[in-house]
């Protein structure tokens, strides 16, 4: 088959692959959720193997210890979240009256009579947000629920997803296999090769963004909890679970705890800077110690192409492209930097006729 034939057949698997994609995206959640469980903790399974332990009772022990840890964060966490979720709901109509007023005064001592437009604009559209904002969150609501019916059924999610994890851990190297055996041989060996890159390069968001993330998280809300910020643990743990997108969701938790923090404490100056200093010491924690140890240098993508991920697969696939953006254009930038390789070491670049067999090197 000819290189241009062999490109036509997997251009047209993935278009097929992506449609179907986008037409089962409402069913996929707990199959995609599986999948990320079953990849992140295949080492487990594999170190329990090496011990002695066979594969089947090291598969199910793994699920079961997941189940119980997910149980106990429903049990345990889910309450505290929930409850934070609705103050924070409830509240925002009056804080966002608070800010309009605090911007009001701000600006009438600082300029007087000549207020710029923009101000009013502003107040404006936290007006009309704050009038109406049981609407906005009914839309909200509505809309998870009318696009993911089907992907937060909780039987679905509790039942599928474990029986997922479980049938895929046993069948891993079985599967791994036969994508082996499936590998054009003329071209197996590069395939290899490009398969452990992605495969260092997936494992490190999965394991290590997810290891940072959750370390993040729990630094967050403890600190913001223990300054004071009203719904400090909810918007701290948010930012910690958003650092998976480099600089965005740290300036997006920056933003909203800074805002809230002035509203809480102003003209008290000290809480607001001890709030930002938590924000900075997290970023600082982040950059200096936790992600070159943890992650290291493996995902190598940029935070814009990480940022054009996320949108574009959850504006694409919904919960489930926002699931598997990061991993999957970690895996596509791998493809790329081969693709790329192999472009500039082709005659279609240097220019130069391919040697035809027998000629003399130059």
């Amino acid at each position: 088959m000819r290189v241009e034939q062999q490109a036509l057949f997997w251009l047209i698997a993935a278009v097929v692959l992506v449609l179907l994609i986008g037409l089962l995206q409402e069913i996929l959640l707990p199959f995609v959720l599986g999948i990320l469980f079953a990849y992140g903790l295949n080492p487990v399974a594999d170190a329990l193997e090496r011990i002695g332990l066979p594969r089947v009772v090291s598969c199910l022990a793994i699920v079961a210890l997941l189940v119980i840890a997910i149980v106990l964060v429903i049990v345990f966490v889910g309450p505290v979240l929930v409850e934070h979720v609705t103050q924070f709901a409830n509240a925002l109509p009056t804080e966002l009256q608070r800010l309009q007023d605090l911007l009001q005064t701000w600006a009438q001592e600082k300029l007087g009579t000549h207020s710029p437009a923009a101000l009013q604009a502003f107040n404006s559209v936290l007006t009309s947000l704050s009038e109406n904002w049981e609407g906005v969150a009914s839309w909200v609501a509505q809309s998870l629920w009318t696009q993911g019916r089907a992907l937060f059924n909780v039987l679905s999610l509790v039942l599928i997803t474990p029986l997922v994890v479980f049938y895929l851990l046993v069948d891993w190297k079985r599967m791994l296999g036969e994508v082996d055996r499936w590998l054009p041989r003329e071209h197996a060996a590069p395939l290899r090769q490009m398969a452990r890159d992605i495969n260092g390069a997936v494992s490190a968001f999965i394991r290590g963004q997810g290891t940072v993330c959750l370390i993040l998280g729990c630094f967050y809300a403890l600190s913001l909890w223990a300054v004071g910020l009203h719904y400090g643990a909810l918007i701290g743990f948010a930012t910690g679970v958003l650092a998976f997108v480099p600089v965005l969701g740290w300036a997006i938790g920056t933003l909203i705890g800074m805002t809230l923090a002035v509203l809480q404490f102003w003209p008290d100056t000290l809480p607001v800077m001890l709030v930002l200093g938590v924000f900075l010491a997290g970023q600082a924690l982040d950059a200096g110690i936790l992600s070159p140890n943890i992650v290291g240098s493996k995902i190598g993508l940029h935070p814009v192409w990480l940022i054009f991920a996320l949108f574009a697969f959850s504006y694409l696939f919904g919960i489930v492209g926002a699931l598997v953006a990061v991993p999957l254009a970690a895996a596509v930038g791998v493809i790329v930097r081969y693709g790329l390789k192999a472009y500039l070491a082709s005659s279609v670049y240097t220019g130069e006729a391919p040697a035809a067999p027998g000629d003399p090197p130059v």
